[in-house]
């Protein structure tokens, strides 16, 4: 359905048209009424968006560009180089926000200092039966944990660093693997690590957030934030 826009001599709806495009004595085309339309929900998609799972700058970029091949609007080049950086400035505040924080991010490694560690793992549909198989630098299996039937959602763990003859296992990093299935059937298990969030930096390749282990993630990658 098309929706059109009439110019009017009526002084309030002129009045209104002018409070909401920040124009006066302008009378607006439906073109020019379908971009308005169209940034003003952009514009309220960036300010309520998740910071977990921001908006893709590309497919803003992608919508932007369908809109300027239908309509033909001169300035809308323009208006997308601002909108995109509105979107990345917006992204950038609300990832700062995770400066200081503990995390859970995509991941297989847990560290322990002779107490244990943190790490966790995210179940898309829960499973019945869930075992991590916790494993030294060269393969070798130092503890396994027999964890039952878990529900579906982020798990957090905390290892507490004995290995399976008893031992304290010796400080250093560890990688954990994870078997989840259900009625004897594999069942989807994503490994999350534990670290803390340092610092942010915005590239090209969009906001990462830089953490204490060393490595670089994007917000989307977050499962969870302490």
């Amino acid at each position: 359905m098309t929706t059109t826009v009439q110019s009017t001599s009526n002084a309030a709806s002129q009045a209104l048209l002018d409070s909401v495009n920040g124009t006066k004595n302008s009378a607006k085309t439906s073109t020019d009424a379908t971009q308005d339309r169209f940034l003003k929900l952009l514009v309220t998609q960036m300010k309520n968006q998740d910071p977990l799972n921001p908006m893709d700058n590309a497919q803003v970029t992608s919508q932007m560009a369908q809109l300027s091949t239908v309509s033909g609007i001169d300035k809308l080049n323009t208006t997308m180089e601002s909108l995109i950086g509105n979107v990345q400035s917006s992204q950038s505040y609300q990832a700062s926000s995770m400066i200081g924080h503990d995390v859970l991010v995509t991941g297989n490694g847990v560290t322990t200092t002779g107490t244990g560690g943190f790490f966790g793992m995210d179940l898309p549909i829960g499973a019945d039966k869930l075992t991590v198989t916790v494993k030294d630098t060269a393969g070798a299996t130092i503890r396994t944990l027999s964890l039952g039937a878990q529900t579906a959602g982020t798990l957090p763990l905390n290892w507490d660093g004995y290995a399976d003859d008893g031992s304290i296992a010796a400080s250093g990093n560890y990688k954990f693997e994870v078997a989840a299935t259900i009625a004897g059937q594999t069942a989807a298990a994503e490994g999350l690590s534990y670290s803390k969030v340092m610092s942010i930096s915005n590239g090209t390749s969009g906001i990462k957030l830089n953490l204490s282990n060393l490595t670089s993630v994007n917000t989307s990658d977050v499962k969870e934030i302490f």
